[in-house]
């Protein structure tokens, strides 16, 4: 097992025992976890922290017997955030050339070239100014992008434009040609890429989302495109995973689909601030990355 030899060489002090082959729970002071099925976790009556194997950790805070009051935290890797922000610069920068267009016009055997697109004119805008979205906007700003930022809390970013709230989303929208979600999932972020956001952009925009699919209301960017208002969509993130054979995306010719890896997490480059933040917690220190359990992230 990859993460159970990564973490060994980092705290070789410590004993492992790997789901299901759990003989003793009640030693169990630390749970490494991704989707634990509902309920595991109560299980260990001497749990002191738990660390999420991604940067999500929605899938612990659905869990209703979560226990109360122990803290978690999530993995933040540097080669995990430049890789979701290769993907949003590559996504982002293949909207803005118009590649979508040229990709059917070479299908149809058609020599159709366009006008380059105006990069000072192309403002993008990225819900969610966490790591990752701070990372994203700064590679786009240093392509000359304009670029408007959204969070749930006000910010700051040098050369970002940022709003938050309910009412710097709406006043956000209207100004953003390529809308790119990179937001946690919680219950007032599920759904927000619905038929009013979406109405909200202006004529033509593009949606890129890799996030998570809860995010993204599936019928309503259907809509949205079969109307004209929105041009297209690149998605990494699906409600369902994998994405089942029938369901439309696939064969849409203005989505663009991959099966969600904007980034992939090595144990090796995650292990040793895993380790740290087990020892921090043991400490009674806060462990690194922890997430605020109130907002679930």
């Amino acid at each position: 097992m990859e993460w159970g030899e990564a973490l060994r060489h980092k705290l070789d002090d410590f004993a492992f025992q790997v789901w299901p082959d759990i003989t003793a729970p009640e030693q169990i002071e630390f749970a490494l976890v991704w989707e634990p099925e509902l309920g595991l976790l109560k299980r260990f009556p001497n749990l002191k922290g738990v660390v999420s194997l991604g940067a999500g950790v929605e899938h612990l805070m659905s869990d209703p017997s979560l226990p109360p009051g122990i803290p978690i935290s999530r993995i933040v890797d540097p080669s995990v955030t430049a890789q979701m922000s290769e993907y949003a610069v590559y996504a982002a920068l293949r909207h803005h050339r118009l590649m979508p267009s040229y990709g059917a016009a070479q299908q149809a055997h058609e020599w159709r070239p366009q006008p380059p697109p105006n990069t000072a004119g192309a403002t993008i805008g990225i819900l969610g100014l966490g790591v990752i979205g701070r990372d994203i906007a700064a590679k786009l700003r240093a392509l000359g992008f304009p670029v408007l930022g959204w969070s749930r809390t006000p910010k700051k970013l040098g050369g970002i434009r940022c709003f938050a709230g309910d009412e710097g989303l709406w006043d956000m929208l209207p100004k953003t040609q390529v809308l790119i979600c990179i937001l946690p999932l919680t219950p007032q972020t599920r759904g927000i890429i619905n038929s009013r956001t979406l109405a909200a952009l202006p004529a033509g925009a593009d949606i890129i989302n890799l996030a998570r699919g809860g995010h993204l209301v599936a019928d309503d960017l259907l809509a949205a495109i079969e109307s004209g208002h929105i041009a297209g969509a690149t998605l990494d993130v699906f409600a369902e995973e994998p994405l089942p054979p029938h369901h439309p995306f696939w064969s849409h010719p203005q989505i663009t689909v991959t099966p969600h890896i904007a980034a992939i997490g090595a144990a090796v480059g995650a292990a040793a601030r895993i380790a740290e933040s087990i020892r921090r917690a043991l400490a009674s220190q806060p462990l690194l990355d922890q997430i605020d359990r109130e907002l679930g992230y």
